[in-house]
């Protein structure tokens, strides 16, 4: 029996690149996906909406249930909980993905800009975990796996995009906290962060093309996230896990299968000295 069968996986920003990889991995191992996200109608850049990734987890045999939710607003964060769990009976499994980018120096940053970053990432993380944890302290094997870095502090990492770095640090600080205060009720916490730099549009409109060609797919952190999130809660916790160790402690030996242009060169991602 798949471990993720029948359990419920919660997950923000679930309508496209890493995100919507990681529904539709937990929905074809069983799992009851709560796909929630801004886009609940087509954008005119950006493809995916909460629907259409719900549509593509049903034909995958799986079940959705798509919630428009503004991560910034703390009673829709509520409220979606409270409907997931009038849906699905509880909830096992969140998955913090929800982001906000700009590599921006810090004259560059608006403070709109600042608010954004900091109320998507670290704030959201806060309370999407604060919303969740009732229900996780009922569940069987508990999981919180939040999509941000080890914490680096090498001033190189903070000096050319100030704010973002502490909005990213500040979900990691998140799980470190969360992984210690809620240890007694086996939650486990936890950071996920890639190895190179994912193909995503994040990567797509704030790099360079080759940057993007030098990338891995999203399947790479959602195999990995899976290993994760599988793994006895009272046994893992309070890590900041790096996709490709992840998947090599499970056995993966052949990494190109995650490659966008298999053969060319990969690019490390932020926050990582190799």
């Amino acid at each position: 029996m798949n471990p993720l069968q029948g359990k419920v996986v919660f997950i923000t920003g679930a309508t496209r690149g890493i995100g919507r990889e990681i529904a539709l991995r937990c929905a074809r191992g069983g799992a009851k996906v709560v796909v929630t996200g801004k886009t609940a109608e087509p954008h005119a850049k950006l493809p995916g909406t909460i629907h259409s990734v719900a549509e593509e987890i049903k034909q995958v045999g799986g079940t959705a249930l798509p919630l428009q939710l503004d991560v910034r607003d703390e009673q829709a964060v509520q409220d979606a909980v409270t409907r997931a769990v009038a849906a699905f009976g509880g909830i096992d499994v969140l998955v913090n993905n929800a982001s906000a980018i700009s590599l921006s120096g810090t004259l560059e940053t608006t403070p709109k800009r600042l608010d954004l970053m900091w109320d998507v990432n670290m704030r959201a993380t806060f309370l999407a975990s604060q919303a969740c944890i009732p229900h996780l302290q009922r569940a069987a094997n508990p999981h919180i796996l939040t999509l941000s870095p080890p914490l680096n502090l090498d001033p190189k990492w903070f000096a050319p995009h100030l704010a973002y770095t502490i909005s990213k640090y500040g979900m990691s600080m998140c799980t470190l906290g969360l992984a210690r205060e809620f240890a007694v009720d086996g939650i486990s916490a936890n950071c996920l962060w890639p190895r190179t730099t994912i193909a995503t549009a994040a990567i797509e409109f704030n790099f360079p093309q080759e940057i993007l060609r030098a990338s891995r797919k999203p399947a790479i952190m959602a195999d990995a996230a899976h290993a994760v999130i599988t793994r006895n809660s009272r046994t893992v916790t309070g890590q900041c896990y790096i996709d490709e160790e992840v998947l090599r402690e499970t056995g993966v030996t052949d990494f190109e299968q995650y490659a966008v242009s298999p053969g060319t060169p990969l690019y490390g991602d932020l926050f990582l000295d190799k």
